[in-house]
């Protein structure tokens, strides 16, 4: 913090204005929680701890999945306690040309899409969203990342729809990582050892102790608790709170 940083922090902290300018201050790393595919394990494990310090984090819903079916009410009741509903398609397709991508299906593979199905699946996913929380606005994280479909890109068409889209929006001041099966004290490194520059942190869980692509419920839990301890370094938000942000900035 600079001297007038300083100066105008102990000038606030004599008025009423103090709150103000601590709740604007912008020296803090932003930290965006995020969870895909809309997992058991999530609202059995990342969503109690993440109510528990309440910080709010950003669940990228696939509304094929069966959790949407068996526990709608409780993707509903995340969205009242501010936590973002975000877009992660209708059937979640990717690219099975790519490498590791054996897991692709036929019926789901990127490859085979026209530009118009991408759009449109992407399109129908946010009115399934809206019907859960209410909201007209909201982020998207694509599918494995990929923005081609038949090698023709989908992302430029569906600008207008969403806030931000995540891993293409993201600035040069801003990292991404989807850790898997690491420890609590290899999550806390990563976020301690970023570059200076960086004022966004992406964090894009799945599996939080169960499910795929997991992160041990241990491990997640002193994550929370050393973000939770360092509020001065860091503020915890949805990804669709922190984007409208630096909007404004």
């Amino acid at each position: 913090m600079n001297s007038l940083s300083k100066a105008l922090l102990l000038l606030c902290c004599l008025t009423s204005a103090c709150s103000i300018y601590a709740a604007t201050d912008n020296s803090k790393i932003a930290v965006s929680l995020s969870y895909d595919d809309a997992l058991a394990s999530q609202l059995d494990n990342a969503l109690p701890a993440l109510n528990k310090y309440n910080f709010k984090a950003s669940f990228y819903l696939v509304p094929n999945s069966e959790t949407i079916t068996s526990r709608l009410s409780e993707w509903r009741k995340a969205a009242q306690q501010g936590h973002e509903l975000g877009n992660h398609s209708l059937f979640h397709p990717c690219s099975a040309s790519k490498p590791s991508r054996a897991w692709v299906s036929d019926e789901q593979n990127l490859d085979h899409y026209s530009t118009a199905r991408v759009i449109r699946e992407v399109l129908t996913a946010n009115v399934f969203l809206q019907a859960i929380d209410g909201k007209t606005q909201r982020t998207f994280t694509p599918p494995c990342f990929d923005t081609q479909a038949a090698g023709n890109d989908f992302i430029e068409p569906l600008r207008a729809h969403f806030v931000a889209i995540k891993g293409v929006d993201d600035s040069e001041h801003t990292v991404l990582w989807a850790p898997v099966n690491v420890t609590g004290q290899q999550l806390i490194d990563y976020v301690k050892n970023v570059p200076e520059n960086v004022r966004l942190i992406n964090l894009l869980f799945h599996g939080i102790g169960g499910d795929h692509l997991s992160v041990s419920v241990t491990a997640h839990a002193q994550l929370l608790a050393y973000l939770a301890a360092n509020k001065d370094q860091y503020y915890v938000d949805s990804y669709i709170n922190i984007m409208k942000k630096q909007e404004k900035e």
